[in-house]
C-alpha cells in the first residue's frame, strides 16, 4: 500500500437526482360544483378526518361532491403500486377534479 499521508479518496454517497422537478398543477379557483376524491392509507383515523372535512367543505360549497376513500383502496401496503398506478384512470372515469390524500404519521 502506497504512503497516503493521511489523505484518502472519497466518493460522494448520493447518486445523481433521478426525478426532475415538475411544475405544480394549477389550483382550482373554487370547489363549487367540483368532485373531490379522498385517498387514505388507512393508517391514522382518516375515516373520522374525512367526515369532518366533508362537513366543513359542504358548508362552504353546498354542491361539492365527494368520492369516498372506500372506492379507491388502501394507498399503502402490499397492493400500493397497483392502487396508485390505477388512480389517474379511475379519476377520469369518476370525473374527479381534486384530491385530498390523507396519510398517517
Amino acid at each position: 500500500m502506497a504512503n497516503n499521508d493521511g489523505y484518502y479518496e472519497a466518493l460522494w454517497p448520493r447518486s445523481p437526482r433521478q426525478a426532475r422537478v415538475k411544475p405544480l398543477a394549477p389550483r382550482l379557483d373554487t370547489l363549487a360544483g367540483k368532485t373531490i376524491a379522498q385517498l387514505w392509507d388507512q393508517v391514522f383515523r382518516g375515516d373520522e378526518v374525512f367526515e369532518f372535512l366533508e362537513a366543513g367543505l359542504k358548508a362552504r360549497f353546498p354542491n361539492v361532491r365527494f368520492v369516498s376513500w372506500r372506492e379507491f383502496g388502501n394507498t399503502h401496503g402490499s397492493e400500493e403500486r397497483e392502487v396508485v398506478a390505477a388512480l389517474p384512470r379511475r379519476f377520469r372515469v369518476v370525473g374527479v377534479d381534486a384530491v385530498i390524500s390523507g396519510m398517517g404519521c
